[in-house]
């Protein structure tokens, strides 16, 4: 649909050009890649803008260099603090290191040590870590009484102008490299300040792209401030894809947003889980799961992108290798060929013989298997795994299940639960 121009000129060309120029020797030109694979299964000419080959793994380094190299002395002096469970905090840890600046860093308790690692690796001797909070939410608020009680400056990951202009240039690194126009470009979505900073570049330079936001199924909330015309602040959040895991977006961000993209598209979590590792099986490329957002969304836009020239903006690739068990489980049951129940068994001889024999295909699996007998009893729970060839077998399992008597209850569709026992 057309769009009317910006009711502001928070972002512009001029600004953008000047965050290159502070950003130039501190950061990669990522390449601007067309893909093989993804080219040949959309019949389109698929881009990777390659941020998850920058210097810390992902974008975030350059609106937060940005916004740091243009404090003034007495801000500088005064120390900087962010709150952030792995990208930003390492931009902005790195950007403390080069500029010589003081950092607090705060993330949430529960942050993999190799995060936190990677945080004290790229900040050195100029940055203090600091764990506190059971959620995101918990660690910002900490952080943002901190910062007050220091007057200390904040370094916002995303809901501020400084920090929307940096991203903007990874908007103006695409568009010098690509020799054709591009169609559509996709950008994950967590607070906004990519999409903002990527968009604004586009609808100064490339008026006519179509600008593509993408989020996590599990975490909508830009898609649904803009479809309310409001920010939305979400109750509950799926934070498996980290990245892009925000209750709220930002107030200049959602103003962007709003009249920079035609369209958000929301991702399962699952499909973003079989790209991710599609991508690494295939591809060689290790992503993480807000860095896969864009991949996936092709599979929605599959009929619209078809001929065109698409980017795809790859946000990162910190990806913690013991997360893999936990995304191939994720990707297994969203393609329909892992299910978990919980059945009822008579407590006599040959049950478990007669669920194998009679209800389950001989090609099927049983990877997980939990039962205890009890006494003086009739019937117990078990909690059974099975791993199928072919997805639509599984309703031929359950009608066959309950044609021998044995009742259970389906445990898929019961994440939190199912958590607690895979």
């Amino acid at each position: 649909m057309e769009k009317a121009p910006l009711a502001t000129s928070e972002v512009t060309l001029e600004n953008v050009e000047r965050a290159a120029r502070n950003l130039k020797g501190v950061i990669y030109k990522t390449p601007l890649l067309i893909n093989l694979c993804l080219s040949r299964a959309y019949g389109a000419n698929v881009y990777l803008k390659r941020e998850d080959l920058q210097v810390v793994r992902s974008y975030k380094i350059r609106g937060a260099y940005h916004k740091m190299a243009g404090l003034t002395a007495a801000e500088g002096a005064r120390s900087v603090v962010c709150a952030s469970a792995g990208n930003h905090a390492q931009g902005v840890a790195y950007a403390c290191q080069l500029l010589g600046l003081k950092g607090y860093i705060f993330m949430p308790a529960q942050t993999p040590a190799q995060k936190v690692d990677k945080v004290r690796l790229f900040g050195k001797e100029q940055v203090e870590v600091i764990l506190t909070g059971r959620t995101f939410d918990d660690t910002f608020a900490t952080a943002r009484a901190f910062c007050d009680e220091r007057g200390a400056t904040f370094v916002h990951p995303f809901d501020d102008l400084a920090i929307v202009e940096g991203q903007a240039t990874v908007g103006l690194e695409i568009l010098k490299a690509a020799a054709v126009f591009i169609d559509y470009c996709f950008m994950a979505i967590g607070g906004g300040g990519l999409a903002s900073g990527v968009g604004s570049v586009f609808r100064l330079l490339s008026p006519h792209t179509k600008l593509i936001g993408v989020q996590p199924l599990g975490a909508p909330s830009m898609q649904r401030s803009l479809a309310a015309g409001q920010r939305q602040a979400l109750e509950q959040i799926e934070s498996f894809v980290d990245g892009a895991a925000v209750k709220c977006p930002g107030a200049l961000t959602f103003t962007l947003c709003r009249e920079l993209l035609h369209d958000v598209v929301l991702v399962p979590e699952g499909q973003v889980c079989l790209d991710l590792l599609k991508m690494y099986n295939e591809e060689g490329i290790v992503l993480e799961p807000a860095g896969t957002l864009c991949i996936s969304a092709l599979h929605q836009y599959a009929d619209q992108i078809a001929g065109k020239n698409v980017v795809c903006v790859v946000s990162g690739g910190n990806n913690d290798i013991t997360r893999m068990e936990d995304i191939k489980e994720r990707a297994t049951r969203y393609q329909g060929l892992k299910h978990y129940f919980m059945v009822t068994f008579d407590q006599r001889p040959g049950a478990l013989r007669r669920f194998v024999n009679d209800v389950l295909h001989p090609d099927d699996d049983i990877i997980h298997f939990q039962y205890i007998k009890k006494n003086n009893k009739e019937k117990g729970p078990v909690f059974i795994g099975i791993e199928l060839k072919q997805p639509g077998e599984i309703t031929a399992i359950q009608a066959r299940m309950l044609a021998q008597g044995f009742a259970y209850e389906y445990l898929n569709d019961k994440p939190d639960f199912l958590s607690l026992l895979v």
